[in-house]
């Protein structure tokens, strides 16, 4: 995929102002945003290249996938290279399950460009494909037991990085369990200790009148709080750190319950080698924080001058 109209860079020379960049497909940071990533690393100028008097030479770098691995935050990569002042071909989308050797682009510009943009573009895509890549694997494991369980990552992942780790595990093709606290009701045994004796009728009556637009989520650590929670209605009951068996069972038992059945989510210590035991026993949703501890993926980067300028 080639991006529309690429910024112009005279062979040989630093262009006179910094191109407009056209991306592929929306970013998921803004411009502002992208331009504070690169001012970061490069807060006052590249010292080793302006010390060496290479940075007029024209040249190109390439992004190769020296892991296999589904590939995220690539557009943003690209806008940020471009920003820096060359133009881009990305080769693949966010997404893509990318074989070792694979392309994901190539850059031509200034050197440099090329160099002030190349560790933050490289890094950025390879810390966040790796987070994709382990959710993709949860994924796989999990639909190839149960093809509609959801697997939904949780908020989890480093302060100041919401927007790249929601995008990561989206490429990965998980979903989010909930993007911060003003978006769902969901009633953790911490809210309860400040709560007295208060059932979970009267706290259900209570949040459906504060809340009556919202579903009402509760976790609970043991079976009979959890079969408790279901029979007062409860939609979401999230089971904390409960063994597969014990999830079978919950299912079980709360499938007699007269009433809709709440959804079963099974969250803690949920990851690729062991999400397929609570996908075979029922669980409607998985939640995990597994992802974000993934390894990056090694992107091998190739940088060197134009044929013209050798």
């Amino acid at each position: 995929m080639t991006h529309e109209q690429p910024c112009e860079i005279a062979s040989g020379a630093a262009a006179s102002s910094p191109p407009t960049p056209h991306w592929p497909a929306p970013t998921v940071g803004s411009r502002t945003e992208l331009e504070e990533l690169l001012a970061d690393d490069v807060p006052y100028g590249d010292l080793t290249t302006d010390a060496l008097g290479i940075g007029a030479i024209s040249g190109s770098m390439q992004f190769t996938a020296r892991d296999a691995m589904v590939l995220a935050l690539a557009e943003d990569a690209a806008a940020i290279i471009e920003l820096a002042g060359c133009r881009v071909e990305l080769f693949a989308p966010s997404g893509a399950t990318l074989e070792q050797g694979s392309p994901i682009l190539t850059a031509h510009g200034p050197a440099s460009a090329l160099l002030r943009s190349w560790k933050v573009a490289q890094t950025l895509i390879e810390i966040w494909s790796g987070v994709a890549t382990d959710a993709r694997a949860i994924v796989a494991a999990a639909t190839a037991v149960a093809p509609n369980i959801a697997v939904a990552c949780t908020r989890k992942h480093v302060p100041g990085t919401k927007r790249f780790a929601v995008a990561a595990v989206r490429a990965g093709g998980a979903v989010t369990h909930r993007l911060g606290l003003s978006e769902t009701v969901l009633v953790f045994p911490e809210h309860r200790a400040f709560l007295g004796r208060e059932s979970f009728v009267g706290l259900v009556q209570r949040l459906k009148r504060a809340a009556p637009e919202k579903r009402l989520v509760v976790e609970v650590t043991t079976l009979e709080a959890a079969i408790v929670a279901a029979a007062v209605g409860f939609d979401v009951i999230q089971v904390e750190k409960f063994a597969a068996d014990q999830v079978a069972l919950l299912v079980a038992r709360i499938a007699t319950i007269a009433r809709s059945r709440p959804v079963v989510a099974a969250a803690g210590g949920i990851h690729a080698r062991n999400v397929a035991a609570y996908a075979q026993a029922g669980a409607d949703v998985v939640v995990t924080s597994s992802p974000y501890l993934a390894r990056p993926r090694d992107v091998q980067v190739r940088i060197g001058p134009s044929l013209a300028d050798q």
